[in-house]
């Protein structure tokens, strides 16, 4: 029979390990410190951040992982180790759709780490703008929910804007009850946002038949409001408890459990292909017979992937549309940019939005 470790001896067993880790990870911070140094005798301006680089060391991390800890794990370990290495080269201000504590927020944190400084913002458009005026160095706009389909005007603003799309992160949408109540028979009333709502409609009707539903702005107002009267509760994420001091009830009561947001970046970069990439266009035809064909048959010709097709109506012309396009591949690799090459001479406007790694976690 084996022996068992005396406790005592594993938990010094664990300071020793604690103690190598900080050193590590405080090596690795000097490192950084010292690439900023070089990157700046080079003459090299603006932000350090390089997408396409954090993507490489995520996924070389999660080849790497030997277990116990998840994959996914692992890399968000280190997703918050290079925000703070990167803070010290250079901090970023990074634009998300406000107030604070929504959806955004938290797939900005996702995407750059907690070592950022996330700055909210309005709308989708002002997003835009706080990021072509260098007021921000990245903005991050949701583009698609699985459940309710596009987000149109983040595909509008695209149309007239100079920036690229220089990364994409996806969140699982689970909505938390969060309030400082002990038991749900205390709740009068439950605010949150019209859409939140409905995604919970089913459980609400099953567990708080009493209380009143009321919709407001955005799940993060929902939260402010619950801190006012503490007989009330919110639905929101889970960035929003943290933000707003409250206790998370329940979790995850959504009525559909896939409910999956995807957001993209924006900002002035054009990353370098990785091996595991997207590219993401703009086209249209006109009205003419056989203009979607004229615009997906180069991908097949050339084996390429479709990820997804987008329609919008271009506002030129009766039954012209514009289409919104994203394929496997880097534009810079050698089969993609021939079908790119064959499109741009099928159609009478394209617009490259972006190459950038595919999400990670």
């Amino acid at each position: 029979m084996s022996s068992i470790t005396p406790l005592s001896d594993l938990r010094d067993k664990i300071d020793a390990i604690d103690e190598q880790i900080l050193q590590l990870i405080n090596q690795r911070a000097s490192c950084a410190v010292e690439v900023a140094k070089t990157k700046s005798a080079q003459g090299e301006q603006g932000t350090f951040y390089r997408p396409d680089r954090e993507s490489l060391v995520l996924r070389r991390i999660m080849d790497l992982n030997q277990g116990p800890l998840t994959d996914d794990t692992a890399a968000r370990f280190f997703r918050e180790i290079m925000s703070a290495c990167l803070a010290l080269e250079k901090p970023m201000d990074i634009a998300f759709l406000g107030p604070e504590g929504t959806f955004t927020q938290q797939a900005a944190y996702k995407h750059f780490g907690h070592a950022v400084k996330t700055i909210p913002v309005a709308t989708i458009n002002e997003i835009f703008n706080a990021v072509e005026c260098g007021h921000c160095e990245f903005g991050v706009v949701p583009v698609e929910n699985s459940t309710e389909g596009i987000i149109s005007h983040t595909l509008d603003r695209f149309l007239t804007s100079s920036l690229k799309i220089c990364g994409e992160v996806e969140i699982r949408v689970h909505q938390n009850l969060m309030g400082h109540v002990t038991h749900l028979a205390e709740i009068t009333e439950v605010f949150s946002h019209q859409q939140s709502l409905a995604q919970c409609r089913q459980w609400l009707e099953n567990h708080l038949p009493q209380a009143k539903l009321t919709a407001v702005n955005s799940n993060a107002e929902a939260a402010r409001l619950v801190t006012i009267n503490k007989q009330t509760a919110a639905i929101a994420g889970i960035v929003a408890a943290e933000i707003y001091n409250l206790k998370i009830i329940e979790k995850s009561i959504e009525d559909e459990p896939n409910n999956t947001t995807r957001f993209i970046i924006i900002g002035q970069q054009s990353p370098s292909p990785t091996g595991n990439d997207k590219t993401s266009l703009v086209v249209s035809t006109g009205n003419q017979p056989g203009a979607l064909h004229k615009i997906l048959e180069p991908f097949a010709k050339f084996g390429i992937g479709m990820v997804n097709i987008e329609s919008r109506p271009s506002r030129q012309g009766l039954w012209d549309y514009i289409f919104f396009i994203d394929i496997e591949g880097h534009g810079e690799d050698e089969v993609v940019a021939q079908a790119l090459e064959t499109v741009k001479d099928n159609v009478k406007m394209f617009k490259l939005l972006g190459s950038y790694p595919k999400a990670v976690l």
